[in-house]
Formats: C-alpha cells, sequence, structure tokens
C-alpha cells in the first residue's frame, strides 16, 4: 500500500504544464539530462555514420541543410529563450531510400537524403520539415517520450535488442542503454496526434517568420500513406519508416 502512494507521489511530481503549449506532461527525465544523453546518443550515431561514410558534408545540399537550419533556429531561440543555450548541430544523412528527419532535445538534428531522392524535397518543404521537427524539442515532446521509455524496463529492454540488431535507422548497430537509449527512442517512436498537432503549429510558425512558405507544409501529408504502410508491414523494402506523420 505504501509503495503505491509512493508510486503516485512519484509520478504526479513528474507530470508538469508546459509553459509553450499549456498541455500538462509527464517528464520523469530532467531538461539537462535529455539535452546531455541525448547528445551522447547523437555523437554516437555520428560517428559511427560517419565511420560508414553517410554523413554528407561539403555539397550544396548539406550547405543548403546549415542554412535552412540556422534560420530555424533563430526563431526558435524567440519562442525558447532557454534553447540559446543548446549546441545546435544539423547533419545530412545519406540514405536515399529512408524519408526521414529528427531533432532531439538540445537541438541535435538530422535529416535523410531520402527526402530529396524520394520526395523531390523543395527548401520551404525542408524548412516546414525541420521546423516540426524542431517544434518537437522546443515542446519538449521528445523529453516527454525519454521520460515515458525510461518508466518501462522491459520496453527499453526490448528496444535495445531491436534498434542493435537493424543496419538502418536512428541508432541502429550500436550498444546503447539507459537515458541514451531513451533518447534514441524518443525520435524513433511516433507521437500522439496530440503532440503533433502541438509540433505541426509551432513548426508552421517557425518556418513562416524564417520566411519559408507555410503551404509546403503540405509535405505531410503527401508521406502519410508511406507511414501507415510501413506502420502495418505493406511497404515495399525499399520504403523506410518515417517518424512524422500528420492528421
Amino acid at each position: 500500500m505504501r509503495s503505491s502512494a509512493l508510486l503516485l507521489v512519484f509520478v504526479l511530481q513528474a507530470c508538469t504544464t508546459s509553459p509553450l503549449t499549456g498541455r500538462e506532461q509527464f517528464l520523469l527525465v530532467s531538461d539537462s539530462m535529455a539535452v546531455s544523453q541525448s547528445a551522447a546518443a547523437y555523437t554516437q550515431m555520428m560517428a559511427d555514420l560517419g565511420k560508414k561514410k553517410q554523413i554528407e558534408t561539403g555539397t550544396p545540399r548539406a550547405d543548403k541543410v546549415k542554412e535552412i537550419t540556422d534560420r530555424l533556429v533563430k526563431q526558435a531561440v524567440r519562442v525558447r529563450p532557454d534553447s540559446a543555450k543548446w549546441a545546435w548541430e544539423a547533419q545530412v544523412i545519406n540514405d536515399r531510400k529512408t524519408v526521414n528527419a529528427f531533432c532531439m532535445a538540445g537541438g541535435k538534428m538530422a535529416i535523410y537524403t531520402g527526402m530529396w531522392d524520394k520526395l523531390k524535397a523543395t527548401d520551404d518543404e525542408i524548412a516546414q520539415v525541420m521546423g516540426h521537427e524542431i517544434a518537437h524539442a522546443l515542446a519538449d515532446h521528445t523529453r516527454e517520450r525519454m521520460s515515458i521509455a525510461m518508466t518501462s524496463a522491459v520496453a527499453t529492454t526490448a528496444a535495445a535488442i531491436a534498434i542493435g540488431s537493424r543496419d538502418s535507422g536512428p541508432g541502429a548497430g550500436l550498444a546503447l542503454t539507459g537515458a541514451q537509449l531513451a533518447a534514441v527512442l524518443a525520435i524513433q517512436l511516433p507521437n500522439s496526434r496530440e503532440s503533433e498537432s502541438e509540433a505541426d503549429q509551432i513548426g508552421i510558425e517557425l518556418a513562416a517568420r524564417a520566411g519559408y512558405d507555410p503551404k509546403a507544409a503540405e509535405l505531410g501529408r503527401q508521406v502519410t500513406p508511406l507511414y501507415l504502410a510501413a506502420k502495418a508491414g505493406t511497404a515495399s523494402d525499399g520504403d523506410k519508416l518515417i517518424t512524422f506523420p500528420r492528421k
């Protein structure tokens, strides 16, 4: 009985109202832990991809991604001033089959070349996608999912085995545990409809303030069938799961 009461107090203490969205969130993981462990996991992921020659640098596309994300980050800092302290970073991952992008807690970002090779995305569309992913970090959605992942030892153990056995995708082949594993799970697992709606609203505003066309947000609706097919297990071998489903 006492243990149940303590657990209830613990859970209630972890519930916090977001100053950005006004929604109550389960935030067991502290902001500092989310940022530091996400950075550690990101470093491992990028180092592994670098060894495989999958990090694209010095190309017009990589330069354009930096330009776009730099403009978005300037607006992000206006929305959430404390994010000015984040070590923002964006990498282009050379994987033509994967349609994906993410932003971890603390501003560590990546986008896969499948966004161009499969979807022929324009600069405005890339800005909308990255704005949406940045919004997840600003609204503590990544931290929220880390908290949920950290509360389930069984789920995280199973996920560690699954991630370690993959040959592609964030964290593939890496032996991640604890908060670092939770950080990777936070960018892999689909968000709730509520979180997606919040990220849509914030992301579109970020991109618009940065000078990009809000109508380009329609890109998300174009890739939804691919997401649903992958979730249902009916996507072709050449199509990889994306993590930014829309309504």
